[in-house]
């Protein structure tokens, strides 16, 4: 069956099959899971700042704020070190230390460690089980007359229901910061996600969508708040040696920002790319019983920065580890993203209520195929046949 082609049941087969149990594997050279390398032009563009001498925070750091903000729907754009770094100056200057903020229980660390660091305390929001997104009715039953803030993850590479979110905040007098590391270029009604929000933060780690190997950035859409995060990302400083606030020293360089524009020129066609990669996908796990295929939010438009499956495992011998280990011998890496929800951290549970069994059961469920502009056709024949074949090897 071709990607593409419709979905057909697969027939039952022994374990014994399996390359994990010394059967011939479906491929024997994995199928990359990222495609991270940088191209000549890349390589280039760091190339001339580095014979231009002019290494920090310059031309190039500028160039990719002014277009990355209007490709995004923001009129401010501030590079930084990194997502961490665009997190925390986001954080400082709209809450305040004791502050409540409703922050995901299913996301990547950064997203609430920075809100602990800021002194607030964070309340745990479960996710939705089909878009794995932030559950704004269960966000809904957790304000209290101390939150102050919504920090929302727009996970995976899909947009949160932004209405939801922005309805709650309006209702109640609160601030949103949207964390976007895994969403560039992602849209919600026609925007980009840049549009709402008071503040909307990015990671260009090496993995991204687009990579730079470090750096991040901050958009938002307000004047005085983005002068507060420009003096906050170097050390408050409003003239030579004159510091009106205290800051950080969170700027960006400009080799960073030379590959980040040269990475920018490619990244549209790489997210057409993705989406088109994504289809197939769900062309192929619709047919496969007890996989279900990442859902949408909708009136978003997803990037798919990990395309994310959900097993059923009652319908499987197996554990979902046990699946991907199987499906690793076939030559089809996979990665859980994330093993454990954010409650169940150790540096976060001292917040754990134990209510957010959504989250918990994500936990055990949820893994990543590989994802990127450069699959080919014969890389989903392999991820369709390994697919089909493990599955038909553990089905209960």
């Amino acid at each position: 069956m071709s990607p593409t082609s419709a979905p057909t049941a697969s027939p039952r087969r022994a374990t014994s099959d399996l390359a994990l149990s010394g059967g011939t594997p479906v491929s024997k050279t994995p199928i990359p899971f990222m495609s991270t390398a940088l191209t000549p032009a890349d390589i280039d563009a760091a190339t001339a700042v580095l014979k231009s001498g002019m290494l920090r925070a310059a031309k190039k750091c500028d160039e990719l704020e002014t277009r990355f903000a209007a490709i995004s729907g923001a009129k401010h754009m501030m590079t930084c070190a990194n997502g961490t770094c665009a997190l925390q100056l986001a954080y400082e200057p709209l809450f305040q230390p004791g502050d409540e903020i409703l922050v995901p229980a299913w996301s990547y660390i950064a997203t609430v460690s920075m809100i602990v660091a800021r002194g607030c305390t964070p309340v745990f929001v479960d996710a939705l089980p089909d878009t794995f997104q932030i559950d704004m009715k269960d966000a809904a039953k957790k304000v209290t007359p101390k939150t102050r803030g919504i920090a929302a993850t727009h996970l995976y590479g899909c947009p949160v229901d932004i209405d939801a979110v922005q309805a709650l905040a309006q209702k109640h007098n609160l601030k949103v910061v949207y964390d976007a590391a895994q969403s560039h270029l992602a849209t919600y009604k026609g925007k980009g996600i840049g549009a709402f929000g008071d503040a909307v933060t990015y990671s260009f780690y090496a993995t991204k969508n687009l990579g730079t190997g470090e750096g991040g950035s901050i958009s938002c859409n307000d004047d005085a708040l983005a002068k507060s995060i420009k003096l906050l990302r170097s050390h408050g400083e409003t003239d030579k040696y004159l510091h009106e606030h205290i800051g950080f020293n969170y700027r960006m360089n400009d080799i960073t920002g030379a590959i980040g524009c040269s990475r920018l020129d490619r990244l549209p066609d790489q997210t057409k790319a993705r989406q088109k990669n994504a289809a197939k996908y769900d062309a192929i796990i619709d047919g496969i019983d007890g996989l279900t295929p990442p859902t949408t939010t909708p009136g978003a438009e997803a990037v798919y920065h990990l395309y994310v499956v959900k097993m059923d495992t009652k319908k499987f011998t197996c554990t979902r580890d046990e699946f991907c280990k199987a499906l690793m011998a076939e030559g089809v890496p996979s990665a859980v993203h994330y093993p454990r929800p954010l409650p169940k951290q150790p540096a976060l549970a001292k917040w754990n209520k134990n209510d957010c069994p959504v989250s918990d059961t994500l936990s055990t469920q949820v893994f990543a195929l590989p994802m990127h502009h450069d699959l080919t056709d014969d890389h989903f024949r392999i991820l369709e046949e390994a697919l089909n074949k493990v599955a038909a090897a553990y089905r209960a």
